[in-house]
């Protein structure tokens, strides 16, 4: 096993060069033709390492190698808006590269086609790299699906949490509150109108109240009125919720689904629900398990684990029943913020954890 590692390390010049090609590309999730640039990118990687060519999925991409006993799961879109690279280049310093993008998750993705391409056999590996992952997997979710249908293990590109791989993960809910009210004059008769605005403000004090523990219920995006002179006679609320267990799920959505309004003639509608599963910790308890013993074999430091809050498509093959173990990914720091890095001497070790991670899966049936 110690091959891995050492193959890997030899191979740190072209892995920077092969991160710098991809975050060249931008890719925001909600910009198709960026995304269909990206995908090339990812695309001709992939195709290079692997040694076959891709199924094209729109921007979502799929490479199958028979049928799925291990699942990689990763994402080429980010955060970033195209433009971002004429003010914020990639660059390397030292030990450090940055850019957009480079570390959730490109740097990922860079990481598991070098690991795969170390393997003797690619036989039972199926690999989807998906271009809506940021906004939830809206379209990608079916592809994931089915490619998983038979994986005995999920393992996802995800940053590492500071190094350590991600055992849990909280869910996500979604809602959209809308209130209607009356319009009306706001100097000649405001007693007429019913303010959907206030309405709004008191709904939002009712859901802000309804976290607790490890269970955050946010208030996000707030919408009322059309003009500075109208008594506002709709208005909108977005709300985020984060949880660790379904029962936390059930409770928020019946407070929720059960708020009244407050103004006499106000009315109330609620919609949404939860968008991804939990990641529970047995869900990944097998697998964290033995990436622990394969960095023992490595000889690399044994990896921690830690529960996390935001959610990815680790989420998705979690609530398919797979087992799923995430922040397979780079070690680095600032997801999604100004800044964002990846730590290049660690990109080679993590490739080789994923490589031999994927190889101690597929032994059992090798050996059958």
């Amino acid at each position: 096993m110690s091959d891995f590692v050492s193959t890997l390390r030899a191979r740190l010049p072209r892995m920077i060069e092969d991160l710098a090609a991809l975050v060249a590309v931008e890719s925001p999730s909600e910009d198709p033709r960026a995304t269909a640039h990206s995908a090339d990118a990812v695309t001709a990687l992939g195709s290079r390492l692997l040694g076959s060519s891709p199924e094209r999925h729109g921007a979502h991409l799929v490479w199958r190698h028979g049928g799925t006993r291990v699942l990689l799961v990763g994402h080429h879109d980010t955060v970033w808006p195209v433009g971002t690279l004429a003010r914020w280049p990639f660059r390397v310093d030292g030990d450090r590269a940055t850019g957009p993008g480079c570390f959730d998750m490109k740097a990922g993705l860079v990481q598991l086609f070098h690991a795969l391409s170390t393997l003797p056999s690619l036989d039972g590996i199926t690999v989807l790299v998906n271009a809506d992952e940021e906004v939830g997997s809206p379209v990608s979710r079916a592809l994931i699906e089915q490619a998983g249908q038979g994986a005995r293990a999920a393992l996802i590109g995800e940053p590492s949490a500071d190094g350590a791989l991600k055992t849990a993960r909280k869910g996500i809910a979604r809602y959209r509150l809308e209130v209607t009210g009356r319009a009306a004059h706001a100097g000649l008769d405001p007693a007429r109108g019913i303010n959907a605005g206030v309405e709004l403000a008191h709904q939002v004090l009712a859901v802000a109240g309804l976290g607790g523990g490890d269970t955050s219920v946010t208030p996000t995006v707030l919408t009322a009125g059309t003009t500075e002179n109208t008594v506002p006679a709709a208005a909108g609320l977005a709300v985020d919720v984060r949880a660790f267990h379904q029962a936390e799920f059930e409770r928020v959505d019946r407070a929720i689904r059960g708020l009244r309004p407050v103004l006499p003639g106000s009315g109330l509608a609620v919609h949404g629900g939860v968008s991804r599963p939990a990641l529970p910790p047995t869900a990944s308890a097998g697998l964290y398990e033995l990436a622990q013993v394969v960095a023992a074999e490595l000889g690399l430091a044994e990896p921690a684990g830690v529960a996390v809050g935001g959610a990815s498509d680790g989420n998705l093959t979690a609530g398919f029943g797979i087992p799923t173990l995430d922040g397979l990914g780079p070690v680095g720091g600032n997801a999604h913020a100004e800044g964002e890095w990846v730590h290049l001497p660690a990109m080679p070790e993590r490739a080789a954890l994923l490589a031999a991670l994927v190889d101690r899966v597929l032994r059992p049936r090798a050996q059958a």
